[in-house]
């Protein structure tokens, strides 16, 4: 990031806060609450010039602990566990989707977290599936999630993954002007989209609905601010005066697990910090990130993000040089720019193709080929040779991977 662009995010430091000082006075509506949320200190950011007060980090519910790790079925217990902590960090914000964990998340919300505490102490975000190819799918889908979610309204609603295909027909259906709609009766407190395309695109969808979104989901983190062109993203939403929530701050976990070299110069900058601490960072940085989700699978994985906003600390300008050494070093590794979304699965033909990736990109890191070759036989036919190129994950990856021909890589590293 240039000195120019660090200047400005100077001015986070302005909007953030003490859970101590908010969240113990009032819910997510204003409302008085219980004493859930006494005595904690994670670090809040205030919406626009409102009272609405929101934790800087936020629960993604698409990675949740499993009960197999080949099946999408969520471990009730763990995450159970993993919720009560993070409503006692006062990190309550929760984002799920109607195709997470191929349907069960949003069942996991009105199970686990509606069932268990008052609706004015937690916030919700879901989304409208981009695969509602009709008029008449919209209310059955969206009444679908709030009997789910065991919920009236949702606090955030965005139309989900906006691309050229989807984007095209969100408008065809009338996507905008439904979710509108839903606003206006009280079941929608702040309308928005998440995005996975070009900054052009962007610019189309902010334009036509001016001032029309509360806020916008976009993917954004130190690897991608220039590669993704997530600075240019990011630029266009804050000019528009739209608040930026963040997915894949640590970019599918990437950045959590650099090569030796990249980790090295963080460590040896901050020696009690982690990659991961230092990814969040740079995000939180900025002025106009409003919440930073992450995909949360174990309790460990909670506790350190915890740590690393209770209270949140912006990068100085000398840890931004030492990221952007860090950042130079890992590129030098880098094999396979995928995220593990999964937004390619399920494979027609039985392919794990985000584990494919992980391991190889695992193998670029450490250089064991006996570890990927070992694992790669062990995943029979979910392995790459089971794939027959019929492209239906590439159209589907929102970071446009020829994932076809990336899997021909994979198998012959690990053969």
């Amino acid at each position: 990031m240039k000195r120019r662009d660090f200047l400005k995010s100077l001015l986070t430091v302005a909007a953030l806060s003490p859970l101590s000082n908010v969240y113990a006075k009032e819910g997510a509506d204003g409302n008085k609450i219980s004493e859930i949320a006494e005595g904690i200190q994670i670090t809040r950011r205030q919406y626009k010039n409102t009272s609405q007060m929101l934790p800087l980090l936020g629960f993604g519910l698409m990675r949740l602990p499993r009960i197999s790790p080949d099946k999408p079925e969520i471990d009730y217990t763990i995450g159970k566990q993993m919720v009560d902590r993070a409503m006692k960090a006062g990190l309550n914000y929760f984002d799920t989707a109607y195709f997470y964990h191929n349907g069960l998340s949003e069942k996991f919300v009105g199970d686990v977290i509606s069932a268990n505490y008052p609706r004015e102490s937690f916030y919700l975000a879901s989304k409208m599936p981009p695969t509602a190819k009709t008029e008449e799918d919209l209310p059955r889908i969206f009444n679908e999630q709030l009997s789910k979610c065991k919920t009236e309204y949702f606090d955030f609603y965005l139309m989900h993954n906006m691309n050229d295909e989807s984007w095209a027909n969100a408008k065809n259906v009338h996507m905008y002007e439904f979710l509108l709609k839903m606003k206006q009766e009280g079941k929608i407190r702040r309308l928005g989209f998440s995005f996975h395309s070009t900054p052009q695109l962007l610019q189309e969808i902010v334009d036509a609905h001016p001032n029309g979104y509360d806020f916008a989901q976009i993917q954004l983190n130190y690897f991608d601010w220039e590669m993704y062109k997530s600075k240019e993203q990011y630029e266009i939403l804050t000019k528009a005066g739209i608040p930026v929530v963040v997915m894949e701050p640590l970019r599918g976990g990437n950045l959590a697990s650099l090569n030796p070299e990249a980790s090295k110069i963080l460590k040896d900058a901050k020696p009690d910090s982690t990659n991961a601490e230092w990814a969040f960072r740079f995000v939180g940085s900025l002025p106009n990130v409003l919440v930073i989700l992450s995909g949360m699978t174990l309790p460990e994985h909670l506790e350190n993000n915890i740590s690393t906003f209770a209270p949140f600390s912006p990068l100085s300008d000398k840890e931004r040089t030492v990221l952007d050494q860090a950042l130079i070093a890992y590129r030098k590794s880098m094999a396979i720019p995928c995220t593990a979304c999964q937004y390619c699965l399920p494979c027609p033909f039985g392919v794990q193709i985000p584990n494919l990736f992980a391991n190889y990109n695992q193998y670029k890191i450490s250089g064991n080929k006996w570890a990927l070759s070992l694992t790669y036989k062990q995943m029979g036919k979910a392995n790459a040779s089971s794939c027959v190129a019929c492209g239906l994950c590439k159209t589907k990856c929102p970071q446009h991977l020829d994932i076809p021909e990336l899997l021909k890589e994979v198998a012959k590293a690990a053969s």
